[in-house]
């Protein structure tokens, strides 16, 4: 039996299935977003990493692509914050996520504009948080995904925040097909989001240079943990890049992050002011160490590098252990048609066990 799986996910994101596309940066652009949500999932833009002045021409291109709704991921740190949230609320998006979060003035706002407020959480306590600050869905992160990631797996992660939030809860981390699906809709989350396996489509940007890489990594320990690039924990393919930032002495990457931190501020349009107010900002937040901060720039370099640019040997590939289990790039309507039918089957399965 084929059947939509229409859960509280798919009722607060307008979409059809519980199928969501985290919004990766320089990864999640608008032909992708679009394609997410034609196929009947629900997409997030980048605008995370939308250069300023441009966010509203990518709105309209994702319009201009699909009649869908489809959601924004943003965080308050980007100097261009302000602009993603008045274009959000201009152009009617469905929903945002946000890790580094804004406060409960801004998400009160954007629930007042009819915007679905889903931050991604990698800790119990963080969920709890993001919910008394006026989150409506959660979508929690295991240590198998890519990106910036926590310590602790799915299975352990997402039983415990279901147990401590009463909104709907999104399992990401290790997704990748059917089977992700139906069990996570066993533990009682209300869908599954995804980034790697759509990283891994025939409708992503990714240059087929790095693709390739991402194919022929067949062991998920390859696909490892680093705090070498910004001093925070992030998972990425191992490559050369990241076997010579971990052989770098601390003062040596720092000294790398400030030549990347001027450049990055000369192309963002930002003086010497702009970056020292954008600074002080990120280091007063309590999210970030000193260190941390003054080493940030090289994440959008190298990440650039690598999923922009092709270069998979000196730019970073950011991954979930999931792209070991993948071996092919296919549409997301093919993906996500694939994932449904498997869902179901196993749903099924488990309803012909005879209870004893």
């Amino acid at each position: 039996m084929t059947r939509d799986l229409h859960t509280p996910l798919c009722e607060k994101l307008g979409c059809r299935f519980p199928v969501v596309q985290t919004a990766m940066g320089w990864v999640a652009d608008a032909k992708l977003t679009a394609a997410t949500c034609n196929a009947g999932g629900f997409g997030f833009f980048a605008g995370a990493t939308t250069e300023a002045g441009d966010v509203e021409n990518q709105l309209l291109k994702i319009k201009a692509l699909t009649d869908k709704p489809f959601g924004v991921n943003f965080h308050m740190f980007q100097p261009n914050a302000d602009e993603v949230l008045e274009m959000v609320i201009k152009h009617g998006v469905r929903a945002v996520s946000y890790g580094r979060g804004p406060d409960a003035e801004t998400i009160g706002r954007l629930r007042d504009a009819g915007v679905v407020c889903m931050p991604t959480v990698g800790a119990v306590k963080h969920a709890v948080k993001a919910v008394e600050l006026g989150a409506n869905v959660i979508t929690i992160q295991g240590g198998e995904g890519g990106g910036h990631t926590g310590a602790v797996p799915t299975s352990i992660l997402l039983p415990q925040v279901l147990d401590a939030v009463d909104v709907p809860v999104v399992a990401a981390g290790g997704m990748y097909d059917g089977r992700s699906l139906a069990a996570s809709l066993a533990y009682g989350a209300a869908g599954i989001a995804m980034g790697t396996r759509f990283l891994l489509t025939s409708d992503s940007p990714v240059p087929r240079s790095a693709l390739d890489r991402y194919l022929e990594t067949k062991d998920p320990s390859c696909i490892k943990v680093t705090k070498a690039v910004d001093g925070m924990p992030q998972r990425f393919i191992e490559n050369d890049e990241i076997r010579q930032l971990e052989s770098m002495s601390l003062p040596a990457r720092l000294a790398m992050s400030l030549k990347y931190a001027r450049q990055w501020g000369k192309d963002a349009g930002l003086g010497p002011l702009g970056m020292a107010k954008l600074g002080l900002k990120v280091a007063t937040s309590g999210e970030s160490s000193f260190a941390q901060t003054v080493m940030a720039p090289n994440l959008p370099t190298l990440v650039q590098r690598g999923v922009v640019e092709g270069d998979a040997d000196k730019g970073l590939l950011p991954s979930g252990q999931v792209a070991a289990a993948i071996d092919r790039l296919e549409s997301c309507e093919d993906l996500i048609s694939a994932i449904m039918a498997q869902a179901n089957d196993r749903l099924d399965a488990l309803l012909a066990l005879k209870r004893t």
